[in-house]
């Protein structure tokens, strides 16, 4: 659960023209195809950890988030990861290793020589301690709403020589979105629940998570917690049980083992109308939880949802 685990725990590029290097005789690919790699740097790309310059395009890329794992793989950088943290899952090839982007060690990522690291988040001062190596890092937090998440794509297209593949990316996300949110019918009747963990934490309107079940015309719950200014409130059985949801969305289901027989089992929730309905929705943890390309599998997942309730 990186992204809601990161938020509940801690809770615009410039470029310029790389030189095209030699003028070596035609027979000799080598120096050209060395040239057009390296077409579009020096790049400067301005992350939450300020203006990051990289002379060259990267070839030992680390990642140390999950999301950002997954967004590497899908702009085309794969072939330039050379490790990725212990979360990272996604896609099956990522070359998973035993680093930690939670417990962030600097010698154990020193050790495989990258020439960009990438995280989340500046855990126990990793960026200024790789920064201090002459390490170049980029820092892509969790998303505030849609439109920093497809922001992190084109930064990491830019950083690693991948633009024209990320904004491919982020405009192939935002058509289908449109698509799902078009066709999914909006009374704006529908009440939803999405628990986090079985706290039981939740998501309100204003998180990014809500942002996404906002394209659905849902009415979130959690939006009248008494601690819902935070956006991650702390919901008690009974809050949710009054509220009496149309709709429960559970992204604890790997993680925790959380289901529709285990929500019959909380006090005042076995005559929910969403447990009566059948309407509880087994998310993938993962998917629910990242801000990367699969954000559409989760936003499939609600227009499903959304139309098995309403009938359509």
């Amino acid at each position: 659960m990186a992204f809601a685990g990161a938020l509940l725990g801690t809770l615009a590029v410039l470029a310029g023209c790389g030189q095209s290097g030699s003028s070596s005789a035609p027979s000799s690919p080598a120096p050209a195809a060395s040239a057009a790699s390296q077409a579009g740097f020096p790049v400067t790309v301005e992350a939450a950890n300020g203006k990051v310059t990289l002379t060259k395009k990267p070839e030992r890329i680390v990642s140390l988030s999950a999301t950002h794992t997954e967004t590497l793989f899908a702009i085309g950088a794969g072939p330039q990861v050379i490790a990725v943290d212990d979360q990272s899952n996604h896609p099956p090839q990522a070359p998973k290793t035993a680093l930690s982007g939670f417990k962030p060690n600097v010698e154990a990522i020193v050790a495989h020589k990258p020439d960009l690291v990438i995280v989340s988040d500046d855990i126990d001062k990793v960026v200024g301690e790789l920064g201090k190596l002459n390490v170049p890092v980029l820092q892509e937090p969790a998303p505030a709403k849609l439109e920093d998440a497809y922001d992190e794509i084109a930064d990491l297209g830019a950083a690693t020589g991948n633009r024209a593949k990320a904004d491919e990316l982020v405009a192939g996300m935002k058509a289908k979105l449109a698509e799902l949110a078009a066709a999914a019918p909006k009374d704006g009747k529908l009440t939803y629940y999405h628990e986090l963990d079985q706290t039981p934490y939740a998501a309100t309107s204003g998180t990014f998570i809500g942002q996404v079940y906002g394209l659905f015309g849902l009415t979130n719950i959690a939006d009248k917690a008494p601690d819902a200014a935070g956006g991650y409130p702390k919901l008690s059985a009974e809050f949710v049980a009054q509220a009496d949801p149309d709709l429960i969305f559970l992204a604890d289901v790997k993680c925790c083992g959380q289901s529709k027989d285990t929500l019959v089992k909380r006090p005042g929730w076995k005559n929910l109308s969403a447990i009566k309905n059948d309407q509880v929705v087994q998310l993938d943890d993962d998917v629910a939880s990242r801000w990367g390309p699969r954000v559409v599998d989760l936003a499939e997942s609600i227009g499903a949802a959304v139309a098995k309730a309403s009938g359509s």
